[in-house]
């Protein structure tokens, strides 16, 4: 036995050093001849790709080199991450595609251009192919993969590599999130062991919170193709337009106990505006990861996992324009060496995986070129046909009150070459009438038809009930703009927009020695509303509405409306208040009015107890172990770069090691709290702090007496009919809320939904937690319609349950308050509609009346018959 034991272990032994062992290039590349002025990576880096992982400023610093020395090589930065690290794209192609270089991109714009098209011959032209790789910080073989393939690229020689390079201009990405990939590599190198360790109860394995998936303010970049929020994904939007590839590969990692996948994915869960001929060519490309994989030994599949429905990933944002988009995912390492189903799994296979991948692209590009090419041609052709031919002529949106989540959105569309035009007239859209230069047209008779569908549809029924991501996206709703689709000629289209509309910040009326005001409807308002508190200006919010006269006549105050008073601004002068409102109101839209007199004709007047001193917010966000690091990084995002607000983070078990007396304002978002010192909490809140909750913490603060929210159970069938053990997993997933927008009904009186005009919001929802409604009639600023689907797919079970339900409650505790969402103000950044809702509660959390909360659980209701404010008036 112990003999038996003994020789088990040898063997284990030996495979592991093995596996640990250098590998050769020819592992990785085919045994060709190279150029030997130009250096392998292992004669850059000084150690084999696959021993460590690469850092990005190495692997940019050997790309460069690559530049320097082919000259089928070269390398610009696109953009810069929020860690200023480079962003590069390599064009690589033959020395005489390089000389000829601008004339071939210019035809091969034309292609994707009915009015050119026909003009360019398909047979001189070479096939455009983008290769990108890591995305997700912490699925790293694709980055260790970028300087094997650029190597190949750059120094291979014979007839075949030249063949590749005359007919196809080959765009590498070689790593698309560089922050989330040097968080990673930082990790993994720091805890290698020299004798390496495949236990996956290694450190080396168990990334600290949050890991290195996502970008710097934790961002998943695959979700955000489409949504263009941050500068890694407007950089490389920018090359795809430029260059419009005919194939985009997106080189990813899943599950280390996986294999190897690749497109097609899913066939019911292709978006139907996608034409069925991108899933055809998808199934010929694939031969070629087939027969490459085949060749070298490796486990893969296809058509069983993974979709193509939403337009905002890599693989599937290039189905909407043209372009066949390939994702890959390998079995992942994380780390060196790891134990798995299949087997030992070595960081050089997966590397080798995705080297194979790459160069089956490219044979895939080469000998699929006049077919891609002509794909190209006819997909925009076609997208012209329908367009004339379609019900829809277009959409118009507009919005009176806020032109800069206007702007926001006109952004997004010139970000995607959407055109966009302006309407020369007055505008009714969804009831309401917006002012001519606040009113837009987008035509759906444009070659970017099948991407403004994707965009603007609605869509509630779906040929499949599982979706991947999200099922829906309508982005005039995530601005919360109002829009129709229309028909006919009726639009009175004006001139094309081209560059974004100046939104002007002003102060209207010449300088007072009384006050000064401004409504809360710009989306910049909290960050001009800090900025004075920052600089040290008493701020108050108006409770109700009011008139006054301005330069401008007599203007109409809404709920919410800032004031700033010039006389009692401590240290402060008439001119020093003047110059600190010009520079708070910088970059935003905010109009600020000077008022000369207190006394209004209509509404309270300036002096009124109905007017309520604010606090600059000072906001501690709890973070760790179960806390979801996406909607931390949301918060922190938007914060830091959208409302210039400083916010400390915290892991949740050092909160009971802090002076949570420096904070007003506490964000718990949607995750678990067992660490988070409850009691230190329930103090400062009684002591007047003001707790934010989402989701899933909003159930631990109901639990600990620090909210009144009573979950709603699912309305489910009672049917005790039995299913097929096969259909387990499908009917879970058509349980699941993945993401779908639907209808909410705001108290605009209520501090919380300040800085709105209609009732009626589009709100985002995942997830299956639901609000009962609060026993206190007050405490309920927001709350789902009886029929509140808008747009994307939710279970008939859970929409029973949804409606009516609440979206927001308040609880008191104490002097303080707990502030409770039921949904995700601020998801993915680009729901800049809801994101008031959030900058309400730190700011205007405080001056909610006790009276108008609910009670936390536990504790017996107070009484409702009045309601009053903070200094105990009557509503």
């Amino acid at each position: 036995m112990k003999r038996a034991f003994l020789l088990l272990f040898s063997i284990l032994t030996f495979c592991l050093h093995l596996e640990a062992q250098k590998k050769e290039l020819t592992y990785y590349l085919p045994d060709i001849e190279y150029d030997a002025n130009i250096p392998t990576p292992e004669e850059f880096l000084g150690y084999q790709i696959g021993e460590w992982h690469i850092s990005h400023d190495q692997l940019t610093y050997y790309l460069k080199e690559l530049a320097r020395l082919s000259p089928r090589v070269t390398i610009e930065e696109y953009a810069r991450s929020y860690e200023a690290r480079p962003l590069s794209l390599l064009t690589i192609t033959s020395v005489e595609n390089q000389k000829n270089i601008d004339q071939i991109l210019a035809d091969h714009q034309a292609i994707s251009d009915p009015n050119r098209s026909k003009k360019i011959n398909l047979n001189d032209q070479p096939t455009v192919l983008y290769q990108g790789y890591t995305i997700h910080g912490n699925e790293a073989s694709g980055a260790n993969a970028a300087p094997l393939v650029a190597y190949y690229l750059a120094a291979g020689k014979g007839a075949a590599i030249d063949e590749l390079l005359d007919n196809v201009v080959i765009l590498l990405d070689p790593c698309y999130n560089p922050d989330g990939m040097d968080r990673f590599a930082s990790w993994v190198n720091r805890h290698k062991n020299a004798n390496l360790i495949s236990d996956p109860n290694d450190r080396e394995y168990s990334e600290v919170w949050p890991g290195g998936r996502t970008n710097h303010y934790w961002f998943d970049l695959n979700r955000d193709w489409l949504l263009v929020q941050h500068p890694e994904s407007q950089g490389r939007i920018r090359n795809f337009h430029k260059w419009k590839p005919n194939i985009l590969t997106d080189h990813h990692e899943m599950g280390t106990n996986s294999t190897y996948f690749f497109q097609p994915g899913v066939p019911s869960r292709t978006n139907p505006i996608t034409p069925p001929k991108n899933q055809e060519l998808t199934g010929k490309i694939a031969e070629f990861h087939a027969a490459a994989l085949d060749k070298i030994g490796s486990l893969y599949y296809t058509r069983e996992s993974f979709d193509d429905f939403y337009y905002g990933k890599g693989s599937t944002y290039p189905d909407a324009n043209g372009c066949i988009g390939i994702l890959f995912e390998q079995a992942s390492s994380r780390g060196h060496l790891q134990e798995s189903d299949n087997g030992i799994l070595s960081f050089p296979f997966t590397v080798r995986n995705q080297v194979t991948s790459s160069l089956s692209t490219q044979e895939a590009a080469l000998n699929l070129r006049k077919e891609l090419l002509t794909y190209q041609r006819d997909f925009y052709t076609s997208a012209m046909n329908e367009a004339r031919s379609a019900s829809t002529q277009g959409y118009v949106f507009g919005d009176n009150y806020d032109a800069s989540r206007v702007n926001a959105l006109l952004d997004m569309l010139l970000q995607h070459q959407i055109e966009v035009y302006a309407i020369d007239n007055a505008t009714r859209i969804q009831g309401q009438n917006i002012t001519k230069g606040n009113a837009f047209f987008v035509p759906t008779n444009q070659i970017q038809n099948r991407l403004v569908r994707g965009i603007f549809e609605t869509m509630t029924s779906f040929q499949d009930s599982l979706f991947y991501d999200i099922s829906t996206w309508v982005m005039p709703y995530a601005f919360n703009i109002p829009f129709e689709a229309v028909s006919g000629t009726s639009i009175s289209k004006g001139n094309q927009i081209t560059t974004l509309p100046k939104v002007e910040a002003q102060i209207i009326g010449k300088k007072t020695n009384y006050a000064y005001a401004f409504e809360w409807d710009d989306y910049f308002a909290p960050k001009a509303l800090f900025h004075l508190q920052k600089e040290g200006l008493l701020t108050k919010v108006v409770t109700r509405t009011f008139s006054s006269q301005t330069a401008e006549g007599r203007k109409d105050f809404n709920y919410g409306t800032i004031l700033i008073s010039v006389q009692n601004q401590q240290n402060h002068t008439e001119d020093e208040v003047y110059a600190i409102l010009q520079e708070a109101i910088k970059n935003t839209g905010v109009k600020v009015y000077a008022i000369s007199t207190g006394l209004t004709p209509n509404g309270v007047d300036l002096g009124s107890p109905n007017i309520e001193t604010l606090k600059q917010p000072k906001v501690l966000l709890v973070v760790g172990n179960r806390v979801s690091s996406y909607d931390s990084g949301e918060v922190w995002h938007l914060l830091d770069q959208r409302y210039g607000m400083p916010i400390t983070i915290v892991e949740q078990d050092e909160v009971s090691y802090i002076d949570l007396g420096r904070y007003t304002d506490m964000v718990l978002v949607d995750g678990g709290y067992t660490d988070l010192n409850v009691e230190k909490v329930k103090n400062w809140v009684q002591n007047g702090g003001s707790l934010i909750t989402f989701k899933r913490a909003t159930r631990w603060a109901s639990t600990n007496g620090l909210a009144g929210v009573n979950m709603r159970s699912s309305k489910g069938s009672s049917s005790k009919k039995t299913r097929p053990y096969i259909k387990a997993g499908e009917d879970y997933g058509a349980s699941v809320i993945g993401g779908a927008i639907f209808e909410t009904e705001l108290d605009l009186t209520h501090p919380i939904c300040y800085g709105y005009h209609t009732e009626k919001m589009p709100s985002f929802r995942r997830g299956t937690l639901f609000f009962e409604r609060p026993s206190n009639r007050y405490a309920m600023p927001s709350a789902y319609t009886i029929s509140p689907l808008l747009s994307g797919y939710i279970s008939n079970a859970n929409y029973r349950t949804l409606k009516n339900s609440a979206t927001i409650i308040v609880t008191g505790i104490g002097r303080g308050r707990t502030i409770s969402f039921s949904d995700n103000t601020n998801f993915r950044a680009f729901w800049w509609g809801t994101n008031k809702l959030f900058a309400n509660a730190l700011f205007f959390g405080d001056i909610i009346s006790r009276n108008t909360t609910e009670s936390p659980r536990g504790t017996t209701p107070k009484k409702q018959e009045e309601a009053v404010d903070s200094h105990g008036h009557q509503h």
